[in-house]
């Protein structure tokens, strides 16, 4: 099926770019692989996004998001896109069951928790490793975990796994947090929470489930081995590109070019949120995204197209 718009990806710049691009007039598809809503989706609570003084759960917001795009008429389709030709006029984007045409593409797949590419972190992933507190949180009530970052995410997830575990320890290689001052105020003066800096996991280890995190101090160099029930992963992210091969250009670490009006190295394919090479990272920027992108895209297909 051919459309004016699609939008591939349904986190909070894919959703704002649909809910404008089908307020605008155009007939606009967004592709989504997993729920709407992205990380931001997946966030137990969001306490800085505007007009919500008491602050929402990530999950209702995605709805909230969602609900209105497809309100003003905006399609949501789910599927994990795979391959995609942007060498003509017309756009065309495959996922895993169907193929898509469109005048115009925003691109808005977001990132992905970077993993440690330690051994054990793969074979034990879903059996105490981790990459989501909100998700997984629960199944460690009374448990001792790690938390392996020292940004915003770690801290937040950090703070939130302690309404179920009974010890959480945040592991950084640095001697500092990193995230904001009032998340580090409240890890620091939370009972449950205590730090090893200078250190890094050099192996996740269990036979079946996670038993223990070999560590390092990255100072003196001594390693030792800590009994662990799980652990949490926020390390940073990795664009989620890899479905666009060589179709339009990516930075040295992965995440597309754009220009100030979000357009890409291909005509009439733009980019919002996460997955652009850009500064900062929040829900109230990827939104803001997502509405340029749209109106942009709204502009190239008045211009090429009548």
């Amino acid at each position: 099926m051919s459309y004016d718009l699609i939008v591939i990806g349904g986190g909070p710049a894919g959703l704002t770019a649909g809910l404008y691009g089908a307020r605008g007039g155009l007939n606009t598809l967004i592709i989504e692989r997993g729920a709407p809503g992205g990380q931001a989706g997946q966030t137990d609570r969001i306490e800085n996004y505007p007009g919500f003084p008491e602050g929402i759960s990530g999950l209702d917001l995605a709805f909230k998001f969602t609900e209105q795009a497809q309100r003003h008429g905006a399609r949501l389709e789910m599927g994990t896109v795979e391959k995609v030709d942007f060498s003509g006029e017309i756009k065309r984007v495959w996922t895993n069951e169907a193929e898509y045409t469109g005048r115009a593409v925003i691109i808005a797949t977001g990132a992905s928790p970077r993993p440690l590419e330690v051994p054990g972190e793969e074979t034990l992933r879903g059996r105490g490793v981790s990459y989501c507190a909100t998700c997984d949180g629960a199944f460690f009530r009374g448990k001792k975990v790690a938390v392996v970052g020292g940004g915003d995410s770690a801290v937040e997830e950090a703070l939130f796994l302690t309404r179920f575990a009974e010890q959480v320890t945040i592991i950084h290689r640095r001697d500092r947090l990193r995230a904001i001052k009032v998340l580090q105020q409240r890890a620091q003066e939370n009972p449950k929470i205590s730090f090893y800096w200078n250190t890094v996991v050099e192996a996740i280890l269990g036979e079946n489930k996670v038993e223990a995190l070999r560590l390092k101090d990255v100072v003196s160099g001594g390693t030792w081995e800590e009994p662990f029930d799980g652990v949490f992963i926020f390390i940073g992210l990795k664009p989620n590109t890899e479905f666009l091969g060589n179709a339009i250009a990516l930075d040295e670490n992965g995440y597309i070019i754009t220009r100030e009006d979000l357009s890409t190295s291909a005509p009439g394919v733009f980019a919002a949120g996460d997955v652009r090479a850009k500064a900062f990272r929040q829900v109230t920027t990827a939104v803001g995204d997502g509405a340029a992108a749209a109106m942009a895209a709204q502009r190239y297909l008045t211009e090429a197209f009548q």
